[in-house]
């Protein structure tokens, strides 16, 4: 399918609709243009610069919010979800969460995924004062968060007044899906709930191709777990199957609570091989050695009874093909983890080559001055 693109000039031409005032908000109108573009769910963590923005997301029909544990989590979700959807969106609360989602977004700019990251900011009164606010560094200078994405985003906005928001959230979407970019949309937190003549326009219309489905240029460790929830999120269809490491693992494993939550049917292989191995084949050391943790255990503590989950642990070729007769057949219908007890050493000739380069480049003596 085609992308093709509405831009503000078409929008704004388009009439009015019946849209009721207490449709017609700045939070339902960000709300609606996210249902139009194809996101139907948004990944968050809440903060009490969002909280009246969650409710009206909440409140817009056909969007689904996904509570994470964690903000990188939730840009991880996102990074999934655009994957399968063409965009994806996630919510979380100025600087404290904002910086912490930042290296999830940093992932996608250097994917080429469209990502919108919504940020519930200060109160628009607040921009301009010498006013300290919790959540920040401790200074009246608010712009801390903005300029650490300006670098990971390829457009910004920061909505303080109602007047240029329809433009503004209008620009940065259209921009997002344009370049193939994350983008930046920081709403105060006063503002969500008031309406405004511009929002009850018609949507831009927009249409998405999907991309990628795994991530290799920026390598986070740890982006699987979240990836993987938003990828199953998008579609609810299909079973998604995921090989992880057990050292991304423990980055990031609170968030299978959220794939129970969801009710997601996904299949996890979890490699136990003891540490980072994609790092010893690059350079080797005792800091490559992890904690090994119960894997299984801590699923089933997880799960603690609430929905349809399945764990095995699994430690040669036969007990692996029985599991998968298990996760294919009776536990169809469950989230699926096993725990696959590799050896340290028990890797591909292409990772062994790939860290071999890796290593010759990164040990290249200084050239002459």
């Amino acid at each position: 399918m085609d992308t093709q693109f509405g831009d503000l000039d078409t929008c704004n031409s388009l009439p009015s609709t019946n849209i009721s005032p207490t449709e017609a908000t700045l939070g339902r109108h960000l709300g609606r243009r996210l249902v139009q573009i194809g996101v139907t769910d948004v990944f968050s963590v809440p903060g009490d610069f969002n909280l009246t923005l969650l409710d009206h997301l909440v409140a817009e029909p056909g969007l689904n919010l996904i509570g994470c544990c964690n903000e990188l989590n939730a840009g991880y979700a996102a990074d999934g979800y655009a994957r399968s959807r063409g965009v994806g969106a996630c919510v979380v609360t100025f600087t404290v969460g904002g910086l912490s989602v930042l290296n999830a977004i940093a992932g996608a700019y250097s994917e080429n995924l469209p990502l919108i990251c919504i940020v519930g900011g200060p109160n628009s009164n607040d921009y301009g004062t010498s006013r300290i606010l919790h959540h920040t560094i401790g200074l009246p200078d608010f712009s801390q968060e903005l300029r650490c994405f300006q670098t990971v985003t390829c457009f910004q906005a920061v909505v303080n007044n109602l007047d240029d928001a329809h433009e503004l959230i209008d620009t940065a979407i259209s921009t997002c899906i344009k370049e193939s970019k994350p983008v930046y949309i920081s709403i105060g937190c006063n503002l969500p709930a008031i309406p405004h003549p511009t929002f009850s326009r018609e949507p831009v219309p927009f249409s998405i191709s999907p991309k990628y489905e795994f991530q290799m240029q920026y390598g986070s460790i740890g982006w699987s777990v979240g990836a993987t929830l938003g990828y199953a999120q998008a579609v609810p269809n299909k079973r998604v199957i995921a090989c992880i490491g057990d050292g991304s693992f423990q980055v990031t494993a609170q968030d299978v609570s959220t794939m129970l939550r969801c009710g997601q049917k996904t299949i996890i292989f979890l490699i136990n091989n003891g540490g980072y191995t994609i790092e010893v084949e690059i350079h080797d050391g005792p800091y490559n050695v992890i904690k090994n943790w119960n894997y299984t255990g801590l699923v089933d503590a997880i799960h603690n009874g609430e929905g349809k989950c399945w764990t095995a642990k699994v430690r040669c070729e036969e007990e692996l093909v029985e599991a998968i007769e298990t996760i294919t057949g009776e536990k169809k219908d469950c989230l699926c983890f096993i725990e696959v007890i590799v050896h340290k050493d028990d890797t591909s000739k292409e990772l062994l080559e790939w860290g071999s380069r890796v290593s010759a480049a990164n040990g290249r003596p200084p050239n002459p001055q």
